[in-house]
């Protein structure tokens, strides 16, 4: 039995992130049949231009991700809380993964949205935007694969997202949520 690619796009750029530590967690807790790949390159992407987004010389990054994209049965949305919304980061990500319009490479893709905030409510605001665009670039979004870990810097201080008992069990309601929507994709 082949295994399910969920391509999964980490929105910090920071070596310490807690919301990589949770990536970590995410694929560390990954159902058998399912293979997490963890794209590390979203800070050598340029900012999208439709100018250099031109047939045959796409910047090197953008391509590879979109290739990424286009494999995966499934995208992993990770993303932290920066001033009430999603990171560049990650923004620019999901505008290169919308080219071309109607065509892009999240296109009717299963896709869900996690991640942990140092703040209260775990980054759901971020979290929200960042359905909106993916919903807005083409993506099946999964409005009931959530995971918002608040508190983050302090929960994650000294205890690994993979040793979490809560959080890896709700990592496996994401896993659930991702498999039956690869199983049974939108019309």
């Amino acid at each position: 039995m082949s295994k399910n690619t969920v391509l999964t796009l980490v929105g910090s750029l920071r070596a310490e992130s807690t919301n990589q530590m949770l990536a970590e967690a995410i694929q560390l807790n990954a159902p058998e049949h399912v293979a997490v790949v963890i794209h590390d390159s979203l800070g050598n992407i340029p900012f999208y231009n439709e100018d250099i987004d031109v047939e045959g010389s796409v910047p090197a990054a953008a391509a590879a991700l979109r290739a990424a994209a286009a494999e995966a049965g499934a995208v992993l949305l990770v993303t932290p809380e920066y001033n009430g919304t999603i990171p560049a980061p990650l923004k620019n990500a999901i505008d290169w993964l919308s080219r071309p319009f109607g065509a892009g490479a999240l296109t009717g893709k299963p896709t869900a949205v996690v991640g942990t905030a140092f703040g209260q409510f775990g980054g759901v605001w971020a979290q929200d935007e960042a359905r909106k665009a993916a919903g807005i670039a083409g993506a099946n979004v999964l409005a009931d694969a959530k995971l918002a870990v608040p508190g983050s810097l302090v929960r994650f201080a000294e205890l690994h997202p993979k040793d979490d008992a809560e959080v890896v069990e709700q990592i496996k309601g994401v896993f659930d949520a991702l498999d039956a929507a690869v199983a049974a994709p939108a019309a």
